[in-house]
């Protein structure tokens, strides 16, 4: 019976990457979007005309709301979920001191509270089957810290302590909770960057590149797999050696 994974955040970048990765392997995948619909109906009508199953569904992971009817879809659709990708995430660049209250609001709800939500939605499930796996994307400026990203490395260092406090609380259920902490990914977070500052960035990348979205979608596929059912707790950052 083939599995079924939710992704968030799915439509455009690294989450459908990562949905476009686990739908040929043969995932049933349902990805979540909030505002990016084009994209969305755009992916799903790519993967479902290749043979492959995936659905997109609507909704702000963090309305409760929302919430309940993207894991009801999910539930009628394929009976549950295996696997949780919290991808769902937002960047911003600005100076500590022209961060607004609702910037810092908007941050921290969609990486931690979006992610609270999903994980309280589906654990319950996991924990009755005794069995499961959740990825959190996180970040290396969650590791090290960003100048001008104080809240977004504050939100990104959050997941990261997330998931080794949830890693240790679902052990015993043999549930997997694992992080990807992308290095620097060529996608539309970097818009906000110069041409010089993105030359920056892979000059000093010890492997002369910037990422891919596939580069990180490659370690979620494996950490869903049963080869990594001894992996648990960990961080894991696929960097080019920017940050070791």
């Amino acid at each position: 019976m083939n599995k079924t994974v939710l992704i968030t955040g799915g439509a455009k970048g690294i989450g459908r990457s990562i949905a476009e990765e686990f739908a040929i392997k043969g995932y049933q995948v349902i990805f979540n979007y909030y505002q990016s619909e084009t994209e969305a109906k755009e992916l799903e009508q790519s993967l479902t005309k290749s043979g492959f199953k995936a659905f997109a569904v609507q909704g702000d992971i963090t309305d409760k709301d929302d919430i309940e009817k993207i894991f009801s879809f999910a539930k009628n659709k394929f009976g549950g979920i295996d696997i949780l990708v919290n991808n769902a995430g937002i960047s911003q660049f600005k100076l500590f001191t022209e961060i607004s209250e609702e910037d810092w609001d908007l941050m921290i709800n969609v990486h931690l509270k979006g992610m609270f939500n999903c994980c309280k939605a589906i654990v319950p499930e996991m924990i009755a089957k005794k069995q499961g796996k959740i990825i959190n994307i996180a970040s290396i400026w969650g590791m090290v810290g960003a100048s001008c990203e104080v809240h977004y490395s504050t939100a990104k260092a959050g997941i990261i302590g997330f998931t080794k406090a949830l890693a240790k609380e679902l052990g015993p259920s043999n549930i997997q909770v694992n992080c990807i902490s992308p290095g620097v990914i060529e996608t539309d977070m970097l818009g906000g960057l110069s041409e010089i500052d993105r030359c920056s960035l892979r000059d000093g990348t010890p492997l002369l590149r910037l990422g891919k979205p596939k580069d990180i979608a490659s370690l979620a596929l494996y950490l869903s797999s049963d080869e990594a059912d001894f992996i648990t707790g960990q961080v894991i950052s696929p960097n080019g050696g920017l940050v070791i």
